[in-house]
């Protein structure tokens, strides 16, 4: 017995560049990514285009609110959903979805795999497989941060917590060739980063674990961690301030993001409460991503004396 296919649908709209990337943000954060893929890109007049398809009919009175509060009433009165014949909705969505660049690294799908240079360091991951295809300014912000930290010292135990599609693990897996701990609450991310690790050639170095917290088993056999790249959201990453400074090595770097630029400082003061200073801010389309660095411990020989009174 054979599938029929079925129809699918796709909302669209044109707008500015910064307006068009914004929507597809917004939109991107709050769609299910297992049922809506979201593209934005150039079309030939120089306008931008915004692209959503779906499996199944979207409600549009949900999706005209959110594109009102990315970028206003105007755009959402623009957008228009169409039915689409029967295809395959995931290639479609890969036509405008081009080759994402931030510093070496270049996030693409296996569509484009022949357009990236060799100077380059390659990460393929497919839209729609989980969550992140590195077109997000958190995902590209916590990936030029891993190409200044290239520059310094080689870390030895790293965890990507939060992994979903698993872009940073296999980024940080290729960079160093050292074994990479993926994390993640959802099964169908675990899954996703671990099928993601094989098809770039580094599923031995990538170790996808479901863990809810801090406190699974194979988390803690690993800490203390010399890097942890959490690309999650506010609230969870300032409840998880304490227990996450406790698993980073004295020396050890922490890659925040999923943070607004508004929510940055409130981000910075609940991890220097954890005796870790803010060393790099990168600000990328409205959000910010902060790489934080846990003070080496002060040696006896090397804390100043106290003069004796007499």
């Amino acid at each position: 017995m054979t599938n029929t296919p079925k129809a699918t649908y796709v909302a669209r709209l044109k707008a500015d560049e910064a307006n068009a990337r914004r929507i597809v943000d917004a939109l991107a954060e709050s769609l299910d990514p297992a049922s809506a893929v979201c593209a934005a890109f150039a079309g030939p007049d120089g306008r931008w285009r915004v692209d959503v398809h779906f499996e199944k009919p979207p409600d549009e009175a949900s999706l005209r609110a959110l594109v009102a509060l990315a970028a206003g009433p105007k755009y959402a009165a623009a957008l228009v959903v169409e039915r689409l014949a029967p295809r395959n909705w995931v290639k479609e969505s890969l036509k405008g979805l081009k080759p994402v660049a931030a510093g070496r690294f270049v996030v693409h799908g296996s569509h484009d795999r022949a357009r990236v240079p060799p100077s380059r360091i390659g990460i393929e991951i497919e839209a729609a497989t989980a969550f992140g295809t590195g077109h997000h300014g958190t995902t590209r912000g916590c990936l030029l941060a891993l190409d200044v930290l290239m520059r310094s010292k080689r870390p030895r135990r790293i965890l990507d917590l939060g992994t979903g599609s698993g872009v940073l693990a296999i980024a940080a897996a290729k960079v160093w060739h050292m074994r990479v701990l993926a994390t993640d609450i959802d099964p169908v991310a675990v899954r996703a980063a671990r099928d993601n690790a094989r098809n770039n050639a580094v599923g031995g170095l990538v170790a996808a674990a479901r863990a809810a917290g801090l406190h699974a088993p194979q988390l803690v056999a690993r800490a203390p961690f010399d890097l942890v790249l959490a690309n999650i959201l506010l609230a969870p990453l300032q409840r998880l301030a304490a227990p996450l400074a406790r698993r980073v090595a004295p020396g050890g770097q922490i890659v925040l993001s999923g943070l607004l630029t508004a929510h940055g400082n409130a981000a910075i003061a609940a991890y220097r409460a954890q005796n870790l200073m803010l060393a790099r801010r990168i600000v990328l389309d409205g959000w910010v991503t902060l790489v934080m660095v846990r003070k080496k411990r002060i040696r006896r020989s090397d804390a100043p004396r106290r003069r004796s009174r007499r």
